[in-house]
């Protein structure tokens, strides 16, 4: 917790000006019994209507006064809990885009998520409630037994009993309920989990009328955080209860004792009822302490699985002095016995892999399902970094690179086909911020994308739905290639990226590519061999090692996995 607070940085003066007007709240609120006494003792005993009056006016004062107070305090608070939550939400969004793709896939979508929401609101209660309360209540607590020791110390001497047993309860059930609240928030996690996998799948469990399985497993999920949820909610329930018992076994200990002191000279009627205000406001304080420590121990819960986050460090890290990539070398890639493995996992996803590439050569990789195409085009734009060997981009190895330099250089399509909502131009203009509209219309020729978006009611400006679900798969596909050619790359990477596309639209989109700027180097990763058969380098992946580099018609003749693959397309 101690780590995040920084994030309070700025909001200095709210920090001090709301506890400080909660204390003079409970400052007005402890001579509250004392008025009262006063009024009975002297207005009531004597009849003194005029001085009754004075002494109402005198409480309606001090309530008005702490009204003002607490919510003076209470806006004060807010605004530091409002700041303090809205900083740490953008550090920890600005954090988990600096991670690479293998701390995301370790930390998980959904857990990312939990914590940026969840977790971050139960620290803005957290500190909210810390700044009213944290002062607040144990001052009222010490000041209620300093006034009733001011009144009658014999009486007092109950509170001295009360107080201790009430901090006992409160503690003792806080140190059973800590870590159940930690459990609570992983239970979260997992509903998440379910509910994004639900709601993203939905399509494929409709398909397979799955909805049933679904259903069975979010229920069980769901019950599993329920029940721990009313497990925690039980135990904590207990305080409240046992806290009364403990207070009003206290204010039946003061009025027998008061009463004997009255009956003896010793205090007054008034006294005893201050002693009894006395009390009850130590209940109530009591209360609203244990409240804060049920939310400051959520808090403390979030606080960790935030701090989590922020102690993941990204496993791809900036050179110390960044080059920029200047064009120095005969080859623009190079991998040199470059190996990859991924994080917690027992075999290599690619294996010894060595090859050069030319300026302005199109290169294909395919081979089988899992054999480690798509590992084989990340580590160019550097997503994740080799665990062997060196990857080469324009003579300089990937992790010399400014990292935001060599994602400059390259363009990619990725497997699935992701865009945002927006209009086709800014979801175009995310290759290129300033692109023109000719420079737009001209990415969409060489994606084959122009036609169905002339088609469109409103072309450019036609507004694409959350994930493209308003256009076809391979619309998808087509626009997410316009958006990589857009930016006009060194190096154009094409992850089996035209799955979706019929063979004549294929052929089209290859035909455009060969007529880009001669400098782009194509990488298209395919399951088709008509997709890299005029390739100027085809290379072969079998088991994450590489079983030939070489044309079309080198392969056909002398790489069996390679003949094998063509063969099964087109017989």
């Amino acid at each position: 917790m101690k780590s995040l607070m920084k994030y309070l940085k700025g909001y200095e003066k709210e920090c001090i000006l709301s506890p400080l007007f909660k204390m003079l709240e409970a400052t007005f609120e402890l001579f509250v019994p004392l008025v009262m006494a006063a009024i009975i003792d002297q207005g009531i005993a004597n009849g003194d209507k005029s001085y009754i009056i004075k002494m109402c006016f005198v409480l309606i004062t001090l309530g008005v006064v702490g009204l003002t107070c607490s919510l003076t305090a209470q806006y004060f608070a807010a605004k530091a809990a409002v700041g303090f939550s809205a900083k740490l939400r953008h550090a920890l969004f600005q954090h988990i885009g600096t991670l690479s793709f293998s701390e995301i896939d370790r930390l998980g979508t959904s857990t990312l998520i939990t914590r940026m929401t969840s977790d971050v609101n139960q620290l803005q209660n957290g500190v909210n409630l810390v700044l009213r309360l944290l002062l607040r209540s144990p001052f009222v607590v010490l000041g209620a037994m300093i006034m009733a020791f001011t009144i009658d110390i014999k009486s007092a001497f109950v509170f001295v009993v009360v107080i201790p047993v009430l901090f006992l309860v409160v503690f003792a059930i806080m140190y059973i309920t800590i870590p159940m609240y930690r459990k609570v928030q992983q239970r979260l996690d997992h509903i998440l989990k379910i509910t994004r996998e639900n709601l993203t799948g939905v399509r494929v469990i409709r398909a397979f009328n799955n909805e049933n399985n679904e259903k069975k497993e979010f229920d069980a999920g769901n019950e599993s955080l329920t029940d721990m949820q009313l497990h925690v909610g039980r135990i904590s329930a207990v305080m409240n209860p046992l806290s009364y018992c403990v207070i009003n076994a206290g204010a039946v200990a003061l009025i027998y004792s008061g009463a004997l002191r009255v009956d003896a000279g010793y205090i007054s009627q008034g006294q005893v009822v201050a002693l009894v205000n006395y009390m009850s406001q130590i209940l109530v304080e009591v209360i609203k302490l244990a409240n804060l420590i049920i939310t400051v121990t959520k808090a403390f819960a979030s606080a960790g699985r935030v701090r989590t986050v922020f102690d993941t460090k990204s496993s791809v890290t900036e050179s110390k002095s960044p080059c920029s990539g200047e064009e120095n070398s005969e080859y623009v890639v190079e991998f040199r016995n470059v190996s990859l493995k991924y994080h917690e996992t027992g075999e290599e996803a690619i294996s010894h892999i060595d090859f050069r590439v030319k300026r302005g050569q199109t290169v294909g990789i395919i081979g089988g399902t899992g054999c480690g195409k798509s590992s084989v085009v990340h580590l160019i734009p550097r997503f994740y970094d080799a665990t062997e060997g060196e990857v080469i981009v324009n003579g300089v190895n990937v992790k010399d690179w400014d990292t935001e330099k060599l994602r400059d250089a390259v363009g990619i399509v990725l497997q699935k086909a992701v865009l945002f909502k927006g209009s086709i131009r800014d979801n175009i203009r995310w290759g290129k911020k300033d692109a023109t509209d000719e420079e737009i219309y001209r990415a969409l020729d060489i994606s084959q994308s122009r036609e169905f978006v002339e088609n469109k009611e409103n072309k450019l400006d036609e507004m694409i739905e959350q994930e493209g679900r308003n256009l076809s798969g391979g619309q998808r596909q087509r626009l997410t290639i316009a958006r990589a050619v857009v930016k006009e790359p060194q190096i154009l990477i094409l992850d089996d990226s035209a799955s979706a596309l019929d063979f004549a639209t294929d052929a089209r989109l290859r035909r455009s590519l060969k007529k880009m700027d001669k400098s782009t180097t194509v990488f298209i990763v395919s399951q088709r061999t008509s997709s890299i058969q005029h390739a100027d380098m085809i290379i072969v992946l079998d088991d994450g090692k590489i079983a030939m580099i070489g044309t079309h018609e080198e392969l056909l003749e002398r790489c069996n996995e390679y003949r094998e693959i063509h063969n099964s397309q087109i017989n």
